[in-house]
């Protein structure tokens, strides 16, 4: 997430809910389990684990069998210890007892969600190291790690995990992402390997994208118990020896061999206190329910649409229609460059209020700023002896729409064809328009003149926009 921008609101389960999701978690689940078992018979080894010969005893409380048994069972003490479901009583006994914060997973949400974070962390620490086979493999001599033959630097995987993580969360959260759908693990991986400039991906970057697919692949296996993501794992078959005889016929056109991966709704909640924890503004849905309007204008103004309705929803369903409608009107004014968006976000607003807030716009029908919007908005209700707007009040509403539209989409194809509709319908519109008295007159003009297909057009518009500039003194 190189991108400055700010990040689009998540819409976040209610915390009730995000806690029953975290103590069904696997990981936290067995982590409890032994934290509640553990007596004054276990013993820990000097590193707080479990001495070996009591594992296969822990693994039997969890119900697990296999080669993985042991190791399981290991990684659930582990993240007990680190949560403080279990706290050590002497460390030269090795003795333990149940830790302080065993009673917060039956507290309220946030006490759960807090023993969950914390948690998070250790498998996420433990997703960043490489297998334990290969660190049994650059043990030297005298019982250290040779990191140099690992080729691994832990701070640069830390960084490569969490940017992977960022990237899922921005694709998962943005208006035009997966939302609640799967990704790819090969455009996951390629999207911290191909540089976005790149056309065709030479074979020495498809080789690194490669060699980064497995890497998740084994990460995301890790932090799958933990509830983070919910993950389907690349096919085994493609990571068999090619003289290997495959054990069956497989589709080579299904992409969901290579991985498929999507963030749980704890999993959201999850990156974004992370997010929030690094000083990276992570906004969500709700976020400015309790703030005054003027919050909500100016905070929804970078929202997607779909976003910045829900958040509005919310924002209206803790006020009185009428009251909300003047507080909206009453936050939409101003001359600053932000103004513009303000209102139409205040027009979007209005949408969703009921007839009920009729007094609150026939209140600013004479109101410079806000009484085009107000006409329309009775218009559309079919409310009756709503005046007229004078010419000077369609040219401005009409530049102070543009200018909206363009501080939120920029040159999107649809405000093209509004450009295109305004001169057609008005022939003389770009005569009567650089007069306009509204700041943005200028930037408009000059944005229809860049919008418009018609060379003739286009350059009346850029000489209205000349002349708006030099009326207002620029």
């Amino acid at each position: 997430m190189s991108d400055s921008s700010p990040l689009p609101p998540v819409r976040l389960h209610p915390e009730a809910e995000l806690a029953r999701d975290a103590l069904s978690t696997p990981l936290l689940t067995r982590a409890a389990r032994l934290a509640r078992w553990a007596g004054e018979d276990t013993r820990v080894d000097a590193g707080g684990g479990h001495v070996e010969e009591q594992l296969p005893a822990a693994a039997s409380e969890l119900g697990l069998s296999g080669d993985d048994a042991a190791a399981w069972a290991s990684e659930a003490w582990r993240v007990a210890l680190d949560t403080g479901l279990v706290e050590i009583l002497d460390e030269e006994e090795g003795t333990v007892t149940a830790g302080a914060d065993l009673a917060l997973l039956t507290g309220s949400p946030q006490d759960v969600l807090g023993v969950w974070l914390t948690a998070l962390e250790t498998v996420l620490a433990d997703a960043s190291v490489p297998d334990l086979d290969d660190l049994v493999d650059a043990l030297d001599e005298g019982g250290e790690v040779d990191l140099t033959s690992l080729d691994w630097d832990p701070q640069a995987e830390q960084e490569f995990l969490d940017g992977v993580l960022g990237n899922l969360y921005l694709l998962t959260v943005s208006e035009d992402g997966p939302g609640d759908g799967t990704v790819p693990l090969p455009a996951l991986a390629a999207s911290m390997i191909v540089p976005s400039d790149m056309g065709e991906p030479t074979n020495d970057v498809l080789e690194q994208v490669s060699d980064a697919m497995m890497r998740l692949d084994d990460q995301f296996r890790i932090l799958e118990p933990i509830g983070l993501v919910a993950y389907r794992p690349v096919d085994e078959a493609l990571m068999a020896d090619a003289d290997e005889e495959p054990a069956a016929v497989v589709d080579e056109t299904d992409v969901s061999r290579y991985g498929m991966v999507r963030l749980t709704p704890l999993g959201l909640y999850g990156l974004r206190s992370r997010l929030l924890e690094a000083g990276i503004a992570a906004p969500a849905v709700g976020d400015l329910a309790d703030k005054g309007a003027d919050a909500l204008l100016d905070g929804t103004a970078v929202f997607p649409p779909s976003a910045a309705q829900a958040e509005t929803e919310q924002w209206l369903a803790r006020r009185e229609p009428l009251a909300a409608a003047r507080e909206l009107l009453g936050a939409a004014r101003g001359a600053d460059q932000g103004a513009p968006l303000r209102r139409l976000r205040c027009q979007q607003a209005l949408s969703l209020v009921g007839t009920v807030a009729e007094p609150a716009l026939r209140e600013v029908l004479d109101d410079p700023e806000l009484g085009g919007l107000a006409r329309v908005w009775l218009v559309e209700r079919g409310f009756e002896d709503v005046p007229a707007p004078s010419q000077d009040m369609v040219f401005w509403l009409t530049v102070d729409t543009i200018a909206a539209q363009l501080a939120a989409e920029g040159n999107s194809e649809e405000l093209q064809g509004l450009v295109e509709g305004l001169a057609q319908q008005h022939g003389g519109f770009f005569a009567a328009a650089w007069r306009v008295d509204h700041p943005a007159t200028a930037d408009v003009l000059e944005a229809m003149g860049r919008l418009h297909p018609d060379k003739k057009v286009a350059k009346e518009a850029r000489k209205a926009a000349f002349k708006a500039r030099s009326q207002q003194g620029g």
